[in-house]
């Protein structure tokens, strides 16, 4: 065990001092209170009876145990759990009907709680049990503090602490009128919820309904622990639908508008946790009455804190479930602040915005509005800045495929954003799924003449071969046969001819591995590129010279073959 620095040895003397001095005083008032009682005229006729009346305050093994256990602490006092028989001494302490003993059990709590770095075992529970169910105010709050600090630290397991009967005294001390005991009982739920079994065992023991009342407390402290503990318990389904039978959902969603930052936070996550739920949106979401909505989108502006702006995206996210909701979200102006919400510094609020207007572009209601000048350019220059974020690639990518089926699409084509998904493709891993979500995307755009002539435009030699070797991969099925379809929309322009000629050997490689293709699409895939292709000479020559004919006239015997089976059994179906 290290050696206590000054500053503890300090507080160590200071806490002797303090116990030693309570002790003293309390004897000394005994001592008044006993001679001023035997002067009394009314007990000298029979002072034998009058004896009996009396109950001493301190008991007398009390007061032999609270020696020891100073003893104890001035002789070796040690940042570690107690030996048996200062234990036993401590359980004393905490159980006796004394205010001042049980203070003094739960100052020495306190003072381990906020120094010790080892669990703290079992047996030392136990007498928490007495303190928390203290009838001085004192002993609450230092008591139900020096659990906190254990439970923070990590020192106590909390599903322990539930199965010692600990619970319920917590829970008991959210119906003080103390302040700092309603934090520090919160606080300790708080802590407790974080574990589903204690989940269960906070509703069962009917713990929602105090934590709802302090949810409104004047006290911020108060407040925030309890809209803490509200919003772990959310993450249990079945105690989701206590919290709605409570009321909890109008309480948090007023608490959306608290000029806390941590409370909004706190309760618009706990919203999103109930609103991942769909049974809970027709609650959530009354009709006629906008205001949770109205609420979350004017959280997605640029003077609310970002980690809540980042929530209010995922709560809008999980609500955005049909068309109808959606609609109404864009005709709250969402659009603005979401934009704006692309070019925070903020990589956790980047993605919640992106991640909410993916959702927005899958419906075609929505996709004319979305396809917007000022939309598309915050989108071609955030892929720009952010390439090698995945996240922002992926979804990006989906968001401008969405679009490319409005009446708007030209505007994509007029936009940075062909160019921001070609670059993005020198910086994404081949083994991420945001890479086959950027060529499924520059794939469906090359159908269109005006965005494949865009694409020819950026097209350089580093980017041709990033294809080409993209469409070698055919352990990646799709974002190989994306490539492919890419290379083979853009084959007759000159200026593509010329950078594909330098890869003409891996060209033949990948086609020959599509035309022995077990899928159909690579096969007609391969056969179309290779037609396309034979009409350059040079192209046409390397060909001959790697007998692909060959193989072509192999995959049309398979096909004849193919369908001469095809034919006998329609025939037979049919006789």
């Amino acid at each position: 065990m290290g050696q206590l620095c000054g500053r503890c040895m300090q507080l160590l003397r200071d806490f002797v001092a303090f116990v030693q001095r309570m002790s003293s005083d309390l004897v000394h008032s005994i001592k008044e209170c006993l001679t001023l009682i035997s002067k009394c005229s009314c007990l000298k006729q029979n002072s034998s009876k009058a004896r009996q009346l009396y109950k001493p305050i301190l008991q007398p093994h009390e007061r032999v145990t609270a020696q020891e256990f100073l003893q104890h602490i001035e002789t070796g006092f040690e940042m570690s759990p107690l030996g048996k028989d200062p234990l036993e001494a401590l359980r004393t302490l905490a159980f006796s009907e004394n205010p001042g003993l049980q203070q003094s059990a739960a100052l020495y709590y306190l003072h381990m709680s906020e120094h010790m770095n080892v669990p703290l075992p079992v047996e030392h529970l136990e007498p928490f049990y007495a303190l928390l169910r203290s009838a001085d105010l004192e002993v609450q709050q230092i008591s139900s503090l020096s659990l906190v600090n254990f439970l923070l630290e990590g020192n106590i397991d909390k599903e322990l602490v539930v199965q010692m009967g600990l619970l319920e005294p917590i829970l008991d001390l959210l119906e003080s009128e103390d302040p700092t005991v309603q934090c520090n009982s919160c606080a300790c739920t708080m802590t407790l919820a974080v574990s589903e079994s204690n989940r269960e065992a906070i509703g069962a023991a009917q713990g929602v309904t105090p934590l709802l009342s302090l949810a409104n407390s004047y006290d911020p402290r108060v407040q925030q622990n309890a809209v803490g503990a509200i919003l772990n318990l959310t993450q249990s389904e079945k105690i989701q639908q206590v919290l709605c039978k409570e009321g909890a959902l109008p309480v948090l969603a007023l608490l959306l508008e608290s000029p806390d930052s941590e409370v909004q936070y706190y309760s618009c996550a706990a919203l999103s946790n109930v609103a991942a739920n769909v049974q809970h949106h027709k609650a959530m979401l009354r009709p006629g009455n906008g205001f949770l909505l109205r609420t979350l989108i004017s959280l997605l502006s640029s003077s609310v804190d970002k980690q809540v702006s980042s929530q209010a995206c995922v709560c809008l996210r999980n609500l955005a479930t049909s068309a109808d909701i959606q609609a109404e979200m864009v005709a709250e102006d969402v659009l603005p602040k979401l934009r704006s919400l692309l070019a925070s510094g903020s990589e956790g609020v980047r993605r919640a915005s992106i991640a909410l207007l993916w959702i927005l572009s899958q419906h075609p209601r929505n996709q004319d509005t979305l396809a917007c000048a000022e939309l598309l350019q915050s989108l071609g220059i955030l892929l720009s800045a952010h390439k090698t974020d995945p996240v922002i690639v992926g979804h990006t990518a989906c968001i401008i495929k969405n679009l490319s089926l409005s009446k708007n699409r030209w505007r994509i084509i007029e936009s940075p954003c062909v160019e921001g998904l070609l670059q993005t493709m020198h910086s994404t891993d081949v083994q991420e799924d945001s890479l086959h979500y950027v060529t499924s995307c520059l794939a469906e755009l090359a159908k269109q003449e005006g965005a494949m002539l865009r694409m020819v435009q950026w097209m350089d030699e580093p980017l041709t071969k990033c294809l080409v070797r993209l469409a070698g991969h055919l352990e990646h099925t799709e974002a190989s046969f994306q490539a492919a379809s890419i290379i083979q929309h853009m084959i007759g322009h000159e200026k593509m001819m010329l950078l594909l000629k330098r890869h003409i050997g891996e060209i033949q490689v990948y086609l020959k591995n599509f035309l022995t293709h077990r899928e159909i699409r690579f096969q007609q895939l391969g056969i179309s590129t290779f037609c396309r292709l034979r009409e350059d000479p040079e192209f046409s020559s390397a060909f001959r010279k790697s007998q692909m004919a060959k193989l072509l006239e192999q995959v049309r015997q398979q096909t004849e073959e193919t369908q001469e089976l095809l034919r006998a059994a329609i025939c037979h179906e049919d006789s």
